[in-house]
């Protein structure tokens, strides 16, 4: 049930007409309560979509009560017609729900640069519908309504003390971090303080979709979303509430990953020895955002000199000369000059193990990504036709 397994929380999905495909493309998300702590955190892209602008706002008190989102459209760079459009969305919903607008968060997602009338009448009508549809059970519609290039929903669970906390996320392309990733929606039936809330999500995103690198391209609407109801009765020992949503984050991320347009092979770069974890992030985005390596994987090439070329542009603290790096297993590469053969790297499984010891300290960090691929050239090639 995702988002609606935590108690006090109903969600819904339907089809507005954004999508050419008729497929569901609004979804509403309500908390009722008791609490209506809320935490958000949002793309660090200059360039921003108009309901990330809102629900900046919105969610500056650190409550909110309902969350709106679309696909078929991103509503970004439609200027002040399109911010009056998240606005009147925001304001609809909390007309029928019996709440402020201030009160209502709005995503979006889709498209670059288009919006009309008939965008918006969609998209009211749409949020209007939904929440005449909401349900305890509608949490997967909620998850196939966010989707555009996704080829699966995303949804996840995790239970624990008499608490719960769920969630669904959309993103398949443009997957690179900026304190967020893609939209993703967390419900929790704990009892958090908004200070407590923000201070989780931002641990938790830190180190689960901040890690995520898909294809290094920043989206204008990304936004992960922590709703709390308190609807359990029991505030949770941070440690523990910590634990689980890091998992739920990285369970979420994971799967992100794994359906990314066109890709072929998961690959998880393990950046240790590490005279910091920030080293270590950098050293792990260098290599997955090097499209040599990328298309090294796709062809099921073990090229290791690319990803000493890759981490060899950075600033982080190691000798080139005395880096280690393993494909699948094998080591390849010894302080910097070659170690096992090339053909003992078995690159036919999916998922895919990259690790790299800079043998200059304790720290280390693990970047998630994918191969580079016809696939997703076609793909992006095509997007906006």
């Amino acid at each position: 049930m995702s988002v609606t397994a935590p108690q006090g929380f109903e969600a819904a999905g339907v089809s507005a007409g954004l999508k050419s495909t008729g497929k569901p493309d609004v979804a509403v998300i309500v908390n009722r309560g008791p609490r209506d702590t809320a935490a958000a955190v949002f793309t660090s892209n200059r360039a921003q979509a108009n309901p990330i602008m809102w629900s900046k706002q919105a969610i500056s008190d650190g409550s909110a009560r309902a969350i709106v989102l679309n696909s078929g459209g991103a509503n970004c760079f439609t200027g002040s017609f399109g911010f009056q459009t998240t606005h009147q969305t925001a304001e609809r919903a909390a007309e029928l729900l019996g709440i402020g607008a201030i009160d209502v968060l709005v995503c979006s997602t889709g498209l670059i640069g288009t919006g009309d009338e008939t965008f918006r009448t969609r998209v009211l009508d749409g949020t209007e519908r939904a929440i005449a549809a909401l349900a305890a059970d509608g949490g997967e519609r909620a998850a196939a309504a966010i989707m555009t290039t996704d080829t699966v929903p995303k949804t996840a669970v995790r239970a624990r003390d008499g608490w719960t906390i769920g969630g669904i996320a959309k993103g398949a392309g443009m997957l690179a971090p900026g304190l967020a990733t893609m939209l993703v929606v967390l419900t929790t039936d704990a009892d958090l303080t908004p200070e407590a809330a923000d201070a989780q999500l931002r641990a938790a995103t830190r180190t689960t979709f901040d890690r995520l690198d898909s294809d290094g391209a920043m989206s204008t609407n990304d936004q992960v979303t922590l709703l709390a109801s308190g609807a359990s009765g029991i505030v949770p020992e941070p440690d523990a509430f910590g634990e689980e949503l890091q998992a739920l984050c990285l369970d979420l991320a994971a799967q992100l990953m794994r359906d990314a347009e066109g890709a072929s092979h998961d690959i998880r770069i393990e950046v240790v020895g590490a005279a910091s974890e920030d080293d270590a992030v950098v050293v792990g985005r260098s290599v997955a955002r090097n499209n040599l390596f990328k298309t090294a994987i796709f062809g099921n090439d073990p090229n290791w000199g690319r990803v000493l070329a890759a981490i060899g542009t950075t600033d982080a603290e190691f000798d080139p000369y005395d880096v280690d790096v393993t494909i699948n297993g094998v080591r390849v590469c010894t302080q910097g000059g070659p170690d096992r053969p090339r053909d003992e790297v078995d690159l036919a499984p999916r998922d895919t193990h990259v690790l790299i010891d800079l043998r200059v300290g304790p720290d280390a960090a693990t970047i998630m990504t994918n191969d580079l691929t016809h696939a997703y050239v076609h793909e992006n090639s095509a997007y906006s036709s």
